[in-house]
């Protein structure tokens, strides 16, 4: 598939629709105007890429509604250089719009048959995560810690503690909590031992697995 001036025409107004519900970051924006979301789905539902929605994908596993990933990429308030763990790492679109804010990305997957897709998407495409790694997204990436941000990208029925684990001071998780439904959390670290919660609103996602062994 190539990228063409419709797909970007399509770009400049799904990015449109995601201001209109409330986004405010440029660069943000500038993310969802410029990263071609046809090219992280199969070929046959290209028309479904520029539409604010979630789509499926392989592995039981979906590719985020625009306006959900440009919430939750809000919410972490990056700066150029900031360390961040992404769990949940799915098509790589998410991973794609963290890059485009020059975020020294680091992102788990555990689905494998996804990972190896990814991977191999990653490499002829160029987008270049410090590290890739197929594995339990509840135990994060604890030898590449403290992360400035980490982002949830699954509905997990509760806050891993692990994840607290590998904040830095400062440092927030963006994490949909929840069963059916989940609850969007913005938690920040505020010292070695506390934590601010703050809610931000309902959202559906594929469930965060966790692996029993």
């Amino acid at each position: 598939m190539k990228d063409t001036l419709k797909h970007k025409g399509k770009r400049n107004q799904l990015a449109d629709l995601v201001a209109s519900k409330g986004i405010k970051n440029a660069d943000v924006l500038e993310a969802i105007r410029t990263i071609p979301r046809h090219l992280f789905m199969d070929s046959g539902f290209e028309h479904h890429a520029y539409q604010d929605k979630a789509f499926p994908i392989a592995a039981d596993q979906t590719i985020s509604q625009p306006y959900t990933v440009a919430y939750q990429t809000e919410l972490l308030q990056i700066k150029p250089g900031d360390k961040v763990l992404e769990i949940g790492t799915g098509s790589g679109y998410q991973t794609a719009v963290l890059l485009f804010l020059k975020a020294k990305v680091y992102t788990v997957e555990r689905q494998l048959s996804l990972f190896k897709k990814t991977k191999l998407f990653f490499e002829k495409m160029g987008y270049r995560p410090k590290r890739f790694v197929f594995g339990d997204g509840y135990k994060g990436m604890p030898e590449e810690a403290p992360f400035d941000g980490i982002l949830v990208t699954a509905g997990a029925p509760r806050v891993p503690k692990a994840l607290l684990s590998q904040l830095k001071i400062g440092g927030r998780l963006v994490i949909p909590v929840g069963e059916d439904s989940q609850t969007m959390l913005l938690i920040t670290r505020s010292s070695e031992k506390e934590f601010e919660r703050r809610e931000c609103g309902t959202f559906r996602f594929v469930p965060l697995l966790e692996d029993k062994n």
